[in-house]
C-alpha cells in the first residue's frame, strides 16, 4: 500500500497528515498532540471533537494531548511534584506542553512503519515557573498498531520530580454500552465521591459522569465495544496508574470545543503517572513511558 506524509495548515497549526498500510493518522507540531487515527475503514480508535478548534496556543479537544510536568490540577499532585512549580500565578490544568510547538526532529518510512520524533527542551525553551533542565520527546511509529514513547530526560544538577499522562480520548460506540476489561481488583480514587479510595469488582461499566484514578494497573486493558464488534487494545510501559473519565451529560455543558451529547461516544483513559506513581527522575535520569494501541474484532 501507498505510504503518504504530508504537511497540512489545519486553522493556526501546522499537522502531519500520515497514510500508511490502510491506516490514517493526523498529528499536531502543538503539543506533539495525535489528533486521529483510525484504521481502513473502521470506525476511528482517537476520538477527535468536531468542535475542535485549531488555534496557536489553546488546548485542542480530543486525540492525544501529553499532560507535563503535572496532570491536572497541580496542588492535586504530591508536594513534590508542586515544589518544582515556583510560580506566583496559578498555574494551568494538565501542565504547561500541551500547548507550546515541540521540534519536530525526523520523520521517515523505516523498516515498513512510519516514525515521528517530537522534542520538547525546556532548555531552549525555557518554561515559565518551571526552572528544570528537562529534555521531553516523543517518539510515534505507525505500522499494523500505533506505538507512543514520552521519554523525560533530567539535564539539571538536581532531581527532578513529576507527574504525566498520554490523555487518550477514544471512540466508541455507545459509552452505555462499553466496559473497561482488565481493571478488577485495582485500587482507584474516586474524584467524584470525596477522593474516596475504592476497590474496582469486575468489568467497568459506565452509568453516570466518571473520573477515577485507578492505580496498580496491569501493563493491558481493554475497551470492550459490541456495538462496533471490537476491542480496543491499550498496552503500556513505565506506568502503574490510569485516570478513567467520561463527562456523562452534566458537565458536557461546561466543556469548550464540545458537544452537548458528544460525551456518549468518547471515553478517556488515560496512561499516567500520577499519585503515589509520580516520577523522581535523578540527575541525568531518563523516564519512557509507553502506549501501544490497536483493535481486533469481538466475536458476539
Amino acid at each position: 500500500m501507498t505510504t503518504s506524509i504530508e504537511l497540512q495548515q489545519i486553522g493556526d497549526l501546522p499537522c502531519w497528515q500520515i497514510t500508511h498500510q490502510g491506516a490514517q493518522l493526523l498529528i499536531a507540531e502543538q503539543g506533539a498532540q495525535v489528533l486521529a487515527y483510525q484504521r481502513d475503514d473502521n470506525p476511528p480508535l482517537i476520538w477527535l471533537s468536531d468542535q475542535a478548534e485549531y488555534h496557536k496556543g489553546q488546548g485542542l479537544r480530543g486525540g492525544v494531548p501529553v499532560c507535563w510536568p503535572w496532570f491536572g490540577a497541580l496542588e492535586r499532585n504530591p508536594a513534590e511534584v508542586q515544589a518544582m512549580h515556583q510560580g506566583t500565578v496559578p498555574a494551568p490544568a494538565h501542565g504547561l506542553v500541551r500547548t507550546l510547538d515541540w521540534r519536530l526532529q525526523d520523520i521517515s518510512e523505516q523498516d515498513g512503519a512510519v516514525i515521528a520524533e517530537f522534542c520538547f527542551d525546556s532548555r531552549d525553551q525555557p518554561l515559565a515557573d518551571w526552572p528544570h533542565a528537562v529534555e521531553l520527546s516523543l517518539r510515534i511509529r505507525l505500522d499494523q498498531r500505533l506505538h507512543l514513547e514520552l521519554t523525560s530526560h533530567n539535564h539539571g544538577p538536581q532531581p527532578v520530580f513529576l507527574s504525566q499522562a498520554l490523555h487518550a480520548y477514544f471512540a466508541v460506540s455507545n459509552i452505555h454500552d462499553v466496559q473497561v476489561e482488565g481493571l478488577h481488583g485495582c485500587r482507584y480514587i474516586d474524584t467524584l465521591q470525596n477522593w474516596e479510595s475504592r476497590l474496582q469488582q469486575g468489568p467497568l461499566h459506565f452509568t453516570g459522569e466518571t473520573d477515577r484514578i485507578y492505580l496498580d494497573v496491569p501493563s493491558q486493558v481493554n475497551i470492550r465495544d459490541p456495538h462496533w464488534h471490537r476491542r480496543i487494545h491499550l498496552q503500556s510501559s513505565g506506568s502503574h496508574s490510569a485516570v478513567v473519565w467520561n463527562p456523562w451529560t452534566e458537565k458536557s455543558r461546561l466543556l469548550s470545543q464540545f458537544a452537548a451529547d458528544a460525551w456518549q461516544g468518547m471515553l478517556c483513559i488515560e496512561t499516567a503517572n500520577v499519585l503515589e506513581d509520580r516520577i523522581e527522575l535523578a540527575p541525568g535520569g531518563k523516564h519512557r513511558l509507553t502506549l501501544t494501541l490497536w483493535e481486533s474484532s469481538l466475536d458476539i
